[in-house]
């Protein structure tokens, strides 16, 4: 080989490994600062009975992407819509940390086929470990990493939520004037169980507490809204059911059609959560839920977490979120209604986690008491977790 041939060849590799560096160390904040925008700068005045209730908050948010992205949590970013220190100001006591697995590609809330990944190129250029590459069990065990190796690192600004002795344990702090937020593990789309019963229960020591059954696909376990066939409840997802059941795990039917949220709490002996919608009332489309579904997770105890995204609420300011919630509350009860923001979901959010202080004042604008208003910011939510979290590590 001639050294002009050499330097060519060396020069291509060269331009090849800048070019996958730069590709590792930028692609994955375009995508993500692209996707997960805020709509636009929110800075209505605020009252001061606003302020002063909102300080005295347990906020709490059902549904968030964060750990999907390669961003340093414990750092507040210039980008996204969560960290510790934004969960932080904005009084979010326990936040959801939801892990996505799938999105095919073209992903949109009319129909989908499940034989595209988006996903995996996304755990490619973030430098995911190769197991990553081909199973959706593997991300999800991967995220769940992320979120417990942030909490060791974060002084105590981080707390993992696993039992009820946990949960409690966190409140007294913030109560005895501590200023630090805690997680807990959701899995978004039961696909990534990979047809295994038994990786429940491997979750499970993961540390996740939640699973949602389905997301833009359907899969192993029942239909999505926005899937190809949208059936009910298979075989395999009664056992999945009942084994989260078992082990204190909740079931959300965030993304589930009809029939799975009929056939699923035709079953369900434990409350259900919908841990980020709308309602079909203030936004018809395919993503959120109607009147009969509102009432019959209400009436099984359950919960539905409003999201803070145009889909959702058909608007984009805190006041088109406090609508939903009032029809909501309206149907379902005020003690059934939560935040289910959907932050970091690769959605345009009305405000990022700092900002929660303005949905408080959209709520006293809607017309909804103080009481109230701590139930639907945070209380109700904290209600469930204690009656549902296993006490301690394989106790439900």
């Amino acid at each position: 080989m001639s050294a002009l041939v050499l330097n060519i060849l060396l020069s291509a590799a060269g331009a090849a490994l800048v070019l996958a560096g730069i590709t590792w160390l930028v692609a994955p904040s375009v995508v993500g600062r692209h996707l997960n925008g805020v709509a636009r700068p929110f800075r209505a005045p605020l009252s001061e009975r606003a302020r002063a209730l909102h300080r005295s908050l347990d906020v709490v948010d059902l549904h968030a992407d964060a750990l999907l992205w390669r961003r340093d949590l414990l750092r507040r970013g210039r980008w996204g819509h969560l960290d510790v220190p934004r969960l932080i100001e904005g009084r979010v006591a326990v936040q959801a940390f939801t892990v996505v697995t799938r999105v095919p590609r073209g992903a949109n809330i009319e129909s989908n086929r499940d034989d595209s990944d988006l996903i995996g190129w996304l755990a490619l250029v973030q430098g995911w470990p190769r197991a990553t590459r081909g199973s959706v069990l593997q991300r999800a065990l991967f995220q769940a990493h992320r979120l417990h190796e942030t909490a060791a690192r974060s002084a105590g600004a981080l707390t993992v939520i696993e039992t009820r002795s946990d949960l409690v344990a966190h409140l007294e702090r913030r109560r005895a004037g501590g200023t630090g937020t805690a997680g807990f593990l959701g899995m978004e789309g039961a696909h990534a169980l990979e047809g295994e019963l038994g990786n429940v229960d491997l979750a499970y020591e993961a540390g996740f507490r939640l699973i949602g059954l389905t997301h833009f696909t359907d899969n192993e376990v029942g239909g999505s809204a926005h899937g190809a066939r949208r059936g009910g409840l298979t075989g395999f997802g009664t056992q999945v059911v009942a084994r989260m059941e078992s082990l204190g795990m909740l079931v959300d039917l965030a993304h589930a059609c009809s029939e799975l949220i009929d056939d699923v709490l035709a079953v369900a002996t434990r409350p259900v959560v919908v841990s980020h919608t709308g309602v079909r009332a203030t936004c018809d489309n395919r993503r959120n839920l109607d009147d009969l579904r509102l009432r019959a997770v209400a009436d099984g105890g359950g919960l539905v977490g409003i999201g803070l995204w145009d889909t959702a609420v058909c608007g984009e300011r805190p006041s088109d979120w406090a609508r939903a919630v009032r029809h909501a509350a309206g149907v379902a009860g005020v003690e059934h209604v939560a935040l289910g923001s959907d932050w970091d979901g690769a959605v345009r959010s009305m405000l990022d986690a700092a900002g929660t202080v303005h949905l408080t004042a959209a709520l006293l604008d809607e017309g909804f008491g103080e009481d109230d208003i701590r139930r639907i910011m945070g209380g109700n939510a904290i209600r469930l977790l204690l009656e549902t979290l296993p006490e301690d590590d394989g106790e439900s």
